[in-house]
């Protein structure tokens, strides 16, 4: 298990160190000074200067690159050049509205990936089809796309759900934030008008970006559940009078699930990074919105932050994962020693 460890502590390493190199080189091999964004066009020359040597802009790429992941390390981000104010600031005030979002969406997505894979490996024929049809349709739509379609029935026209104005709407009275959730501020504040309409601003968002890791996770449970389906195992507890469906559940599931796991750490990981267009169309306040102005507005700084922090977001859950499905079944640190 420590050989297993530290492999994917070193894989980790290596994929951080790769995402670092990318998010450094775009403020740096971009066109325009970063000082002259940050104080203007008018500004004069001795100013850009003196500003280049205080933000390390002076010296080697080498020297720039350690200096920038040790103030990393430290929660110095910079500045975003348009708001004048400290990138980790403005991500920290953002993220958890992203991270509410994302939680709610994987939520979504894995309940219905499993509820419909068992219901299309138990009843194939044109259950399945049907099942696999939705799934291939939420692999292939546009979320941004679908995102509009959704506004345009469930808001526009039928006015059943909120359309793209936050997570709360203009009437409702924020509650007191504690933990920047807030459906979960609302409840610890009991209040019950806030909590539906926190939810209900988070159906839309939710489902539309749930598209894509419910289409995942679904193909591969149904696919683990067919083929363990067919183990002798399986024989064996249907002759010990479990019925076909009490068989699937009891026995088939839970050694379909291992695979599905590890899928759901990546997806999980990928929904929070991935959610900048989503944010956009509903207009939800998270890092999505604030990334997609710094790069209309070339505010790098934020662009490489939110690089950065996607990367380690990322692996740390692909760590924690694999971590956990070695826990769960001591073959998958074998295999990997």
């Amino acid at each position: 298990m420590s050989r297993f460890l530290i492999g994917r502590l070193g894989a980790s390493l290596v994929s951080l160190f790769g995402a670092s190199l990318v998010a450094f080189l775009i403020l740096r091999l971009s066109p325009g000074d970063p000082a002259r964004l940050f104080l203007g066009p008018f500004a004069g020359r001795e100013a850009v200067d003196a500003l280049r040597v205080e933000l390390g802009l002076d010296g080697s790429l080498a020297s720039q690159y350690l200096l920038y992941i040790a103030n990393f390390l430290r929660g110095d981000w910079g500045f975003s050049y348009s708001t004048g104010q400290p990138v980790a600031t403005l991500i920290a005030r953002r993220f958890p509205a992203t991270l509410e979002l994302g939680l709610f969406a994987f939520l979504l997505a894995f309940v219905a990936a499993v509820a419909l894979a068992l219901v299309a490996a138990y009843r194939r024929g044109p259950t399945d089809a049907g099942a696999r049809a939705v799934s291939f349709f939420a692999m292939g739509v546009p979320p941004f796309w679908f995102g509009l379609v959704l506004l345009l029935v469930f808001f526009e026209a039928l006015g059943w759900l909120p359309g793209p104005d936050g997570r709360l709407s203009l009437r409702t009275i924020p509650p007191p934030a504690v933990t920047g959730f807030v459906t979960v501020d609302a409840l610890l504040a009991g209040d019950g008008a806030a909590f539906r309409d926190a939810l209900a601003h988070l159906i839309l968002p939710g489902v539309t970006l749930a598209l894509m890791p419910f289409s995942f996770l679904f193909r591969l449970l149904r696919a683990n559940l067919i083929d363990i389906a067919r183990e002798p195992f399986i024989t064996v507890a249907r002759s010990r009078g479990l019925t076909r469906w009490w068989a699937f559940v009891r026995h088939a599931l839970p050694n379909a699930f291992l695979p599905t796991l590890t899928a759901s750490g990546l997806l999980f990981g990928q929904l929070l990074a991935g959610s900048v267009l989503v944010e956009r169309v509903f207009v939800w306040p998270g890092v999505g919105a604030l990334v997609t102005d710094g790069v209309l507005k070339q505010d790098f700084s934020v662009v490489q932050a939110f690089i950065l922090l996607s990367a380690v977001i990322y692996v740390l859950c692909n760590l924690a994962v694999d971590l956990i499905a070695g826990l769960i079944d001591p073959r998958v640190a074998g295999a990997a020693r």
